[in-house]
């Protein structure tokens, strides 16, 4: 049976209006109609008119957020030779090689945010994919986590670097601040989320590409919002 949702919940949902939003409205209703006793996270949701059954229509890529995302992610880098040193260097929180591979594999262990991994170790680091994969954990060339320049992929990471994949809904979740930061600061974030979304569009896509758009605090009601002036933007960039 479905929890019914609580007082300060409903209190919220009646201040959204039944309209799509410019963001520049959005964001500030989000701050003010937030109730949790927390530092709650502000997060977008993009429904796109895309089906990600079919891998020409898989939508994903990353994105460093302008402002960051309020806490410092975890990073561990799998590598060898000098690439420990350089990942160390640019701030990493745990560097290792084979030895990392096999903690991972004996113990579960997964107390990190994000796994950078050099080419040469990715025949390793396959065999962590039932563990890593469905956590998002997965390094992959495609979000520039398999990469040889280890120190950039830390220091993107650490800055705010924000990963968005489709899931199999049709859906995109990701965040894009807390509500304690400033509302330009949001905003400038979340344009940039839906930027890289829209461009990101796959060139088999057909019909309406953002079907839908909110954004909402961590335990606050979705607020509706217009996209249509991001992808006016990209079709004359």
């Amino acid at each position: 049976m479905a929890r019914k949702p609580g007082k300060q919940y409903q209190s919220a949902l009646k201040q959204v209006a039944a309209k799509e939003y410019q963001l520049e409205e959005a964001i500030p209703l989000v701050q003010k109609i937030k109730f949790a006793k927390f530092d709650e996270t502000v997060e977008v949701h993009m429904r796109l008119g895309v089906d990600p059954k079919h891998a020409d229509q898989m939508v994903r890529g990353t994105v460093v957020m302008p402002n960051g995302l309020g806490k410092s992610k975890k990073v561990l880098v799998i590598a060898s030779g000098d690439k420990l040193r350089e990942a160390t260097e640019a701030g990493a929180d745990f560097v290792g090689g084979e030895d990392m591979v096999n903690k991972i594999q004996s113990e579960g262990w997964t107390d990190y945010d994000a796994v950078v991994a050099t080419p040469d170790m990715m025949r390793s680091v396959g065999k962590l994919g039932k563990i890593l994969g469905p956590r998002g954990l997965m390094p992959n060339p495609k979000t520039g986590t398999v990469t040889v320049d280890v120190a950039k992929a830390v220091l993107e990471v650490k800055a705010g670097k924000v990963e968005f994949r489709v899931d199999k809904t049709g859906i995109i979740h990701a965040p894009v601040g807390k509500v304690s930061f400033s509302t330009e600061k949001l905003i400038e974030n979340a344009s940039s989320l839906i930027a890289a979304v829209i461009k990101a569009k796959p060139a088999v896509a057909k019909g309406k590409y953002v079907r839908s758009a909110t954004v909402c605090s961590t335990m606050g009601p979705g607020v509706p919002i217009d996209t249509t002036p991001f992808s006016t933007k990209a079709a004359t960039a």
